[in-house]
């Protein structure tokens, strides 16, 4: 036989019941139609004659209210007592005492028995950390980003190790031991206000957060030295986590440097449904639509001679630059895609970005 299920009245309900009573409708009748016990019901009408409260704490009796009283000044004598005796025995910091017996009495009640402001209590429970070694994290944290984090994105890497300061203090760190970070300034691009009559529409629109992965897919390509010599790089980026998952070099400047990249993309291109550019002419070649229409993905072009509909590509590269191809010299060909493979990994496994609320980008894959 199942046990039955213990119910659960709310006062609106027990008051509702008492009214219909006092209403006229019968004792036996409400019992039957709310599925009652006698005992429940008769005591729900003498809480509301006599005390009109259905609370069992308003409806004591002077004794239990008096017994309740001792039982309670009884449990917070033990527990002084309990206190009382480890401070004098074991002779540890009262901190300490309290942060052993905080799971059997509240830590209020113990910091009032041991005469020390609660306040006091959570303001010492945090070690303090030492100038030398806030320098150290702070020079550790640079150094791993190559030189690459500036003084927000190592406030969030000391949050995570539950270091708590203020970007103005890790300035005036990385001023005194001398740490400059390559960064980026905002640069206004002109562009035309004439509109886009190519046959191919922009159909990303500036939609740059994608709430699924590979969903859409932006590039573009930048220009390295190389010894004496230009060489190209193609970046391919994913909008949902801004993770770089297609990549090449090369000499040449053209649509197979484009389909190279495409070809290293590690995930399944069927996935893929929307592959957006500028209108540069190595995307404007038919070995690309060609790639395109074999995986079924939708083909988008930017405004003419305007960079802003290709903002996360245009941001990409800029980082790029900055934080890697300006810190190298590259002797060959081999050498500047090997670096740029390590590069990517690096941005994408370690980088905490901003537009993913200080994620990195594979952290943001496993999370969806």
């Amino acid at each position: 036989m199942s046990r039955k299920i213990r119910r659960h009245f709310t006062d609106e309900f027990k008051q509702q019941i008492v009214d219909l009573h006092n209403a006229g409708r019968k004792r036996s009748e409400l019992i039957k139609e709310y599925d009652l016990t006698p005992s429940t019901f008769d005591k729900w009408v003498k809480k509301a004659r006599t005390t009109g409260s259905f609370k069992t704490v308003d409806n004591l009796t002077d004794e239990q209210r008096e017994l309740m009283e001792l039982r309670k000044r009884n449990k917070e004598l033990e527990m002084q007592l309990d206190i009382l005796k480890q401070a004098a025995v074991i002779m540890a910091p009262k901190r300490q005492i309290i942060t052993a017996n905080k799971d059997n009495y509240s830590i209020s009640a113990m910091c009032q028995c041991l005469n020390i402001p609660r306040s006091s209590y959570y303001y010492k429970a945090v070690e303090p950390v030492s100038e030398m070694e806030l320098e150290e994290m702070v020079k550790r944290i640079f150094l791993e980003s190559k030189s690459r984090y500036g003084a927000r994105k190592i406030k969030k890497c000391l949050e995570v190790q539950g270091i708590n300061l203020s970007r103005r203090r890790i300035r005036r760190i990385m001023k005194r031991l001398n740490l400059v970070s390559v960064y980026q300034k905002a640069v206004f691009k002109p562009h035309s206000k004439g509109k886009n009559e190519a046959p191919v529409p922009n159909l990303l629109d500036r939609q740059f957060n994608q709430e699924k992965p590979l969903e859409a897919l932006v590039t573009d390509l930048t220009y390295v030295r190389v010894g004496n010599r230009w060489a190209y790089v193609c970046l391919i980026i994913d909008l949902f986590n801004r993770e770089i998952i297609g990549l090449s070099a090369g000499w040449h400047k053209t649509a197979e440097l484009v389909k190279e990249a495409f070809q290293n993309i590690p995930y399944a291109l069927t996935k893929v449904k929307l592959f957006h550019s500028d209108r540069g002419k190595k995307f404007g070649n038919a070995l690309i639509d060609k790639m395109l229409e074999a995986f079924d993905i939708t083909r988008s072009l930017s405004q003419a001679g305007c960079p802003y509909d290709n903002a996360v590509s245009e941001s990409t590269y800029r980082a790029f630059k900055l934080e890697f191809i300006n810190q190298e010299a590259f002797r060959s060909l081999e050498e500047l895609a090997l670096k740029t493979k390590e590069y990517v990994h690096w941005w994408n496994h370690h980088r905490i970005h901003s537009s993913l609320n200080y994620q990195t980008p594979m952290a943001r894959r496993l999370s969806a």
